[in-house]
């Protein structure tokens, strides 16, 4: 039985382990290539914040054993495709996902558009999703065209940017008019928020 456990460990060899100039080496790469002080990982915190909370030792040669490395380091955006395009400038039903601060998730339905190669939604300033989205601005959207309830289109980004006043609500009114013929009414405040796109497929 020894003799089996310990073959068992020889061939497992020792756990996978990330050294300190790795680390830091990656938060220089990152940082040069973001044109920013830091770089999000999962969790919302950053690859620094690791380091200087102990997750990652600054001691040279010291070993890390499954960090909480970016995955990945960098998202980049993608343009949107003719058939996703096609979908989100007809009228659909979308539903946005964000995250709540206790990290659990939060979803509703919605109209959504584009602008350029940014997908558009329109939502009230103090709205939940609004608040979630201001904290931690990556979403999850899912969709479906009208007339084809079977072809699911999915997208991934973050929140890049917010419209107001007459910008927003050019938006907004557009967006009305697809679904509902009409500029959209001003009784209550709404903004416009942008989202850039880093992962969309459509089909299963």
């Amino acid at each position: 039985m020894g003799s089996a456990m310990s073959k068992a460990a020889e061939y497992a060899g020792p756990p996978r382990q990330v050294f300190a100039d790795s680390i830091q080496g990656a938060i220089s790469r990152a940082r040069a290539l973001a044109g920013h002080g830091d770089v999000a990982i999962r969790g919302g915190a950053t690859l620094t914040a690791a380091v200087e909370a102990g997750l990652a030792d600054t001691a040279p040669g010291a070993g890390v054993v499954h960090p909480p490395l970016p995955d990945p380091l960098l998202r980049s955006a993608t343009v949107l495709s003719d058939n996703v395009r096609a979908v989100l400038d007809g009228t659909p039903i979308a539903h946005l996902a964000t995250t709540l601060p206790d990290g659990s998730p939060h979803s509703v339905p919605l109209w959504i558009g584009t602008v350029g190669d940014r997908v558009a939604f329109l939502t009230g300033p103090a709205s939940r999703k609004a608040r979630n989205l201001r904290r931690d601005p990556r979403v999850a959207i899912s969709l479906t065209p009208p007339d084809n309830p079977f072809l699911p289109v999915m997208l991934r980004g973050r929140v890049v940017k917010w419209l107001d006043g007459e910008e927003g609500w050019k938006v907004v009114d557009e967006i009305a008019a697809k679904y509902i013929g009409a500029p959209y009414g001003r009784d209550q405040e709404r903004v416009v928020g942008l989202i850039e796109v880093d992962y969309q497929k459509t089909g299963m």
